[in-house]
């Protein structure tokens, strides 16, 4: 594991958002979903997610999760992914990080 600088980690800009829209991918390799994020200021922003094997679409809606919103764009086929949904890895899928009590939309993590 490679140590990083404070300096590093103050150039993520990671930000909660309220998802507010869910599709099917069925053009993904893997079973993904396109996701719709409200991040306040920072806009609206979509992403695609392999998540479909712990979420519905429908239980998705209204989740407050931690977006990091400074990566370039990323074609995944005919979708252009805008942000990168974070979370972690497990054995059954992956869990999606959400945020425990709400904050407003665009509130950098710190």
């Amino acid at each position: 594991m490679d140590l990083i600088e404070w300096k590093d980690f103050e150039k993520i800009v990671m930000v909660a958002g309220t998802i507010i829209k869910v599709e099917d991918f069925p053009e993904a390799r893997k079973p993904a979903y396109k996701i719709w994020v409200d991040f306040g200021a920072y806009g609206e922003r979509k992403t695609s997610a392999q998540v479909v094997s712990l979420y519905a679409k429908e239980e998705l809606i209204g989740k407050q999760i931690i977006g990091v919103i400074n990566f370039p764009e990323k074609q995944i086929g005919p979708f252009r992914s805008q942000f990168l949904l974070t979370g972690f890895e497990t054995d059954q899928g992956i869990v999606i990080s959400t945020i425990e009590r709400p904050v407003p939309n665009g509130t950098k993590i710190s």
